[in-house]
C-alpha cells in the first residue's frame, strides 16, 4: 500500500506555526479523523487565501486524486445536476480528465 501525506498533520503545523490567527477558522476541519481533498482544497483556501492565475495553474499540474476522490466528485456531479463542463469549472479541472474519470469509474 502506498503511503499518502497526513495532510491533517501538515495543515496543522501549518496554522499553529505560521498562521496561529486562523486556528478558530480552521479547527472543525483539523478535528476530524482524515480529510478528504474538498476539505484540503477549503482548508488551503483559508490559510492562503485566493491564489493568482499562475500559483492555481502550477498547482493544478501537481494535483492527484485517490479513486475515493474521483467518485465524490463524480457524485457531486450528479447531485447538482452538472454537465462536464460545469464540474470541470468548479473543480478547475480539465473536460477531458472528467470525461476520462466517467469512461473508468461509470461504464463497467
Amino acid at each position: 500500500m502506498k503511503n499518502h501525506p497526513n495532510y491533517k498533520n501538515i495543515y496543522s503545523d501549518i496554522v499553529s506555526k505560521k498562521f496561529p490567527h486562523k486556528q478558530k477558522e480552521c479547527e472543525t476541519l483539523l478535528k476530524m479523523d482524515s480529510l478528504s481533498f474538498l476539505n484540503i482544497i477549503e482548508l488551503n483556501k483559508i490559510i492562503f487565501g485566493v491564489s493568482d492565475i499562475q500559483t492555481e495553474n502550477f498547482n493544478q499540474k501537481h494535483r492527484s486524486y485517490q479513486k475515493s476522490d474521483i467518485l465524490k466528485i463524480l457524485d457531486y456531479q450528479k447531485k447538482n445536476k452538472l454537465n462536464n463542463i460545469q464540474l470541470a469549472n468548479h473543480f478547475k479541472l480539465s473536460r477531458n480528465t472528467v470525461t476520462k474519470w466517467k469512461k473508468m469509474f461509470l461504464v463497467k
